[in-house]
């Protein structure tokens, strides 16, 4: 693990919270914290950190709802779930919503960092899953599936192709002529104007409006990007 993963802890309990800060830390890896799910939610939103330790109990929504709202917005951040209580009842509930592993407190920093080093080798272990996300649109190269806030898109050949790479890197301006060489490749006879048509069938799947455009961004005298978070 390195400086560049990061995790977020949430976790109302500041002693607790602290000290697993500190063990995450001391692995070499970013941490992040909230105190509650309202919290966690602005912090997956703008960090999209590469795991998530959870704590059920919460001041305002509790940790399965959290993990509901990430899973239902197609996201595949890997979710460890804390709890206090030992009921088999709460780790089966976790576990069906979507959440990858459970641990009941008390537990020892080094099981806690056992667990969160196993499931980053499994969720991002080569050829594991690939999943991309940015402004609340989610594609999974692996599957070749997308979602934009939990609904699924019906992308097809190139169209998943080029949302595919403009999700590769949120925010940045791609030219025509580099999209065209990226998703069509040099073999590809045809000229440019293909990418504009790729383009106007990605807007009328995604966008509300697809004259004003809030996802995929033209930027004058370049080409595209797609909207960063």
């Amino acid at each position: 693990m390195s400086a560049t993963t990061t995790v977020l802890i949430v976790e109302d309990d500041v002693s607790l919270r602290e000290t697993v800060q500190l063990y995450i830390e001391r692995e070499g890896m970013r941490c992040l914290t909230a105190d509650s799910g309202a919290q966690s939610t602005a912090q997956i939103q703008r960090f999209r950190p590469d795991l998530i330790v959870l704590d059920i109990m919460l001041p305002d929504i509790d940790g399965f709802q959290i993990c509901q709202q990430v899973r239902s917005g197609g996201c595949f951040i890997p979710i460890l779930m804390l709890t206090a209580r030992a009921d088999e009842s709460d780790r089966i509930q976790g576990l069906a919503i979507g959440a990858d592993d459970y641990l009941t407190k008390p537990f020892s920093a080094k099981e806690l960092i056992a667990r969160i080093k196993s499931l980053l080798r499994r969720a991002y272990s080569a050829g594991y899953r690939d999943v991309s996300c940015s402004s609340g649109l989610t594609v999974d190269r692996l599957k070749r599936q997308a979602f934009l806030n939990g609904k699924f898109l019906d992308l097809r050949g190139k169209e998943f192709d080029l949302i595919e790479q403009l999700l590769t890197a949120p925010g940045r301006a791609y030219s025509r002529e580099e999209l065209l060489e990226r998703v069509w490749s040099y073999d590809f006879e045809g000229d440019t104007r293909i990418v504009d048509v790729y383009i106007r069938k990605l807007r009328e799947k995604l966008e509300l409006d697809p004259a004003h455009p809030k996802y995929i961004q033209t930027v004058w005298g370049v080409g595209y990007r797609f909207k960063a978070d």
